[in-house]
């Protein structure tokens, strides 16, 4: 049976569809949220094989999620929407699958025979680039027991480890469920490591070290490896021959 995942802002939307996907008896609905971030944080937890997602939520629009989330392990996606017909030719236009508030009992039962049947012979999803923002313009972190925010033009670098991927700004530092090859084809961020992302903008000076290593000094005095491999390419964005 296939596993989903509710998101949605308004509570009494969210409880309405998580109980009539559990009436179907065609689909085991194994969390919600309440908004996209925390939804973020369940997809990555929980690995459903569908999400039903919310367009219109504060913050962080469902679309927007879309771009955050990585396109080689995504789930399958139903968008949910009080949008009218016109509205959403575009997901019709890209064979998305949608549903339209308030959702009809006979509109979701024709909605999960066919995710039943896709997943039967196991069909690729379709490519939601069409509709998803190319560029993330904000990042989703946690820190300090609160939920942010993070625009992009305020991170310095971005870091991996075995606790996750962390964000550094020049305000604060937090983490974040977005993967670093994510945040490298989604945002202004460059590859200067194998483990670091770096803002070009917030460079302040490369120090050379031996070995052809060198590391980035940001405006915030963070320090920031530059292996061999990338060394190159940065010293060429910032303007420094070879």
């Amino acid at each position: 049976m296939l596993t989903a995942l509710v998101i949605d802002d308004e509570q009494f939307a969210r409880e309405e569809l998580a109980e009539q996907l559990l009436e179907s008896g065609l689909i085991e609905v194994i969390g919600d949220a309440s908004n996209a971030i925390i939804g973020l944080k369940k997809i990555n937890a929980l690995k459903p094989d569908v999400v039903f997602l919310d367009i219109q939520m504060p913050q962080v629009t469902g679309i927007e999620l879309l771009s955050m989330l990585d396109p080689d392990t995504m789930p399958q996606v139903v968008f949910v929407t009080a949008y009218d017909q016109y509205a959403i030719q575009a997901f019709e236009d890209n064979a998305f699958d949608y549903l339209l508030k308030p959702v009809e009992p006979k509109r979701l039962q024709k909605t999960l025979q066919r995710l039943n049947k896709q997943s039967e012979k196991s069909a690729s999803k379709p490519h939601y680039s069409a509709i998803a923002p190319e560029q993330l313009i904000h990042i989703p972190c946690v820190g300090h027991h609160r939920i942010l925010l993070i625009p992009i033009e305020q991170m310095e670098c971005v870091y991996s480890d075995l606790s996750g991927v962390h964000v550094r700004s020049d305000r604060q530092s937090a983490s974040t469920q977005l993967t670093l090859k994510t945040l490298e084809d989604k945002t202004t961020l460059v590859r200067c490591h194998r483990q670091y992302l770096v803002s070009i903008h917030h460079i302040s000076e490369i120090k050379l070290l031996d070995n052809g290593l060198a590391e980035i000094i940001t405006l915030s005095k963070h320090t920031v490896p530059i292996s061999r491999r990338y060394l190159k390419n940065v010293k060429e964005l910032i303007g420094i021959g070879a």
